[in-house]
C-alpha cells in the first residue's frame, strides 16, 4: 500500500497537484526547480513492487516472496532500477545531463547494489535468510544452508568472491568514463570511496563474509573522501 501510495503521489507531482504530505511537498519542489524524469522516480517504486524487489529497508529484505536473485544479472537489474535511477535524478539536480556521466551512474550503481548485497548478508542470515545470487552458489555446490551455518570453506569464500569481482568491474567501467564527465558530477559519485573501501577489506579477510572487521569503521574514509571530492575524482 505504502508504493501504491507513492506511485500515486508521483503521478499528483507530475500533474502540480502533490499530496500533502511533508515528503512529497519537498519532491514537488525539486521537481519543479530541477525537472526532473519522472521515469527514474517510477522505476524505483515500480522495482519494489515487484516480486524480486526489495522493501524499503536499505538492507534488501525481500518484501513478498522471500526468495534469493536467480542471478547476478537479476541483482544488477535490482540495482540499476533503484540506486542507479537515484543517481541518475541526482545528476539532474547538479544540472548534469550527460551521456558519459549516466554510464558511470549505471555502473556505480550496480556495483553499489552488490555491495549493499554483501554487506548485508550476515543481517540476513541472523534471521535465516539468504538472497546472494543462487546461480553462483551453484557454480561452487554452496547451498544457503552453508551461509545461515557461518561455514567458512574455501568454495563458500569463492561465492563471496566472485559477487565482490562484479562489483569491481562496475567500479572499473565507472572510471574508465572518468576523462569524459563533467567536474559537476563528481559529488553524486563520491560514494564509490565506500564501495572501494569495503570491497578493500572483504579483500584483505579472504573474503570471509562473516569476519568482524568488516564491521570496522575506516577512521580515514572522512579523509578519503575530501581529497577525492578536492580533486573532483571518482
Amino acid at each position: 500500500m505504502r508504493m501504491q501510495f507513492w506511485r500515486k503521489a508521483v503521478e499528483d507531482i507530475y500533474c502540480d497537484n502533490p499530496p500533502h504530505q511533508p515528503v512529497a511537498i519537498e519532491l514537488w519542489k525539486a521537481v519543479k526547480k530541477h525537472q526532473l524524469t519522472k521515469m527514474w522516480l517510477m522505476k524505483i517504486i515500480d522495482e519494489r513492487i515487484h516480486p524480486h524487489s526489495c522493501s524499503m529497508v536499505q538492507l534488501q529484505e525481500k518484501n513478498l516472496d522471500d526468495r534469493a536473485y536467480r542471478n547476478i544479472q537479476e541483482l544488477e537489474t535490482y540495482a540499476e532500477n533503484t540506486q542507479s535511477a537515484l543517481l541518475y535524478l541526482t545528476l539532474e539536480m547538479l544540472g548534469v545531463r550527460d551521456i558519459h556521466a549516466d554510464h558511470a551512474a549505471s555502473h556505480i550503481g550496480k556495483a553499489q547494489g552488490i555491495v549493499t548485497c554483501l554487506r548485508s548478508t550476515p543481517y540476513h542470515i541472523n534471521r535465516r535468510k539468504v538472497f546472494l545470487p543462487m546461480d553462483i552458489c551453484m557454480l561452487h555446490g554452496v547451498s544457503q544452508e552453508d551461509f545461515i551455518r557461518c561455514h567458512q570453506e574455501k568454495n563458500v569464500r569463492d561465492v563471496i568472491y566472485d559477487i565482490a569481482s562484479q562489483a569491481h568491474v562496475h567500479l572499473e567501467h565507472a572510471r574508465s568514463f572518468s576523462k569524459n564527465v563533467p567536474g559537476k558530477a563528481c559529488p553524486a559519485f563520491l560514494y564509490t570511496v565506500a564501495l572501494e573501501d569495503y570491497l578493500h577489506k572483504i579483500q584483505k579477510v579472504d573474503f570471509n563474509i562473516f569476519h568482524p572487521n568488516l564491521h570496522k569503521k575506516n577512521v580515514l574514509l572522512p579523509l578519503h573522501l575530501y581529497i577525492r571530492s578536492w580533486k573532483k575524482m571518482y
